[in-house]
């Protein structure tokens, strides 16, 4: 049985959907709910360009070979119009052997500019899309922040601009289960980038919203245990 160890896109969009319906029947109208719909949305755009990265750009890489094949082929014609006959003092071999070498340094580096074009516009809407995805991670952080388990069932007194404190203790370990959740959601879609594009660059921007995801979930669950005590 052979096991499938790759993120699923299809998979990891439906579940954000359901997480999205589960907070909204559980929390009309919140906040947090409307941003699981917004990364649901997201997530959708998100596999759409996923697919785009994984399909190999064909035009640029016929043009990429033609040019390099022309390119050699007009370097092999210009050795054999060289009459290796004459006889050259050696400072003349010199110039000759210099102008070589560095024609062909500049050849080589022509060649990885042509060879690395496909790589580098991928890996610029990778990354366009990964500092997008690392802005939902900030929003989670920002709804869950304001969830103070300490204040649940208490006599408190808020002051003017004290935030509104109204959910119980099973709405919020409820709410803070979702916020963990979508973190997790968020930090998987992140994943799916690097996966498609494992370049150094891609992979390095995916690990670091993975990693504030995870962050911003030990902060949740720390709150999850305060609740619980």
């Amino acid at each position: 049985m052979e096991i499938n160890n790759t993120l699923d896109s299809g998979k990891i969009e439906k579940t954000i959907g359901i997480l999205a319906k589960r907070i909204h029947e559980r929390f009309p109208d919140s906040s947090l709910g409307r941003t699981c719909d917004d990364f649901y949305g997201f997530s959708k755009k998100s596999k759409v360009n996923i697919d785009w990265i994984d399909k190999p750009f064909i035009l640029i890489r016929i043009v990429t070979y033609l040019v390099i094949a022309l390119t050699i082929l007009l370097v092999i014609y210009s050795i054999t119009l060289v009459d290796f006959k004459i006889k050259n003092t050696f400072s003349e071999i010199a110039t000759v052997a210099e102008a070589s070498i560095n024609n062909i340094v500049l050849l080589s580096a022509a060649f990885f500019f042509l060879f690395t074009i496909e790589n580098r516009l991928k890996r610029k809407r990778a990354i366009k899309f990964l500092n997008e995805i690392r802005g939902f991670a900030h929003v989670v952080d920002m709804h869950q922040l304001i969830k103070d388990p300490q204040r649940i069932d208490e006599n408190r007194i808020d002051t003017e601009n004290s935030p509104k404190r109204e959910l119980t203790k099973f709405e919020m370990q409820r709410y803070l289960d979702y916020c963990s959740e979508f973190l997790s959601l968020i930090g998987k879609v992140a994943a799916l980038y690097s996966q498609s594009l494992p370049d150094v660059e891609v992979v390095q921007a995916s690990s670091e919203v993975e990693n504030l995801c995870a962050n911003i979930t030990n902060k949740v669950w720390q709150k999850l245990v305060i609740l619980n005590q």
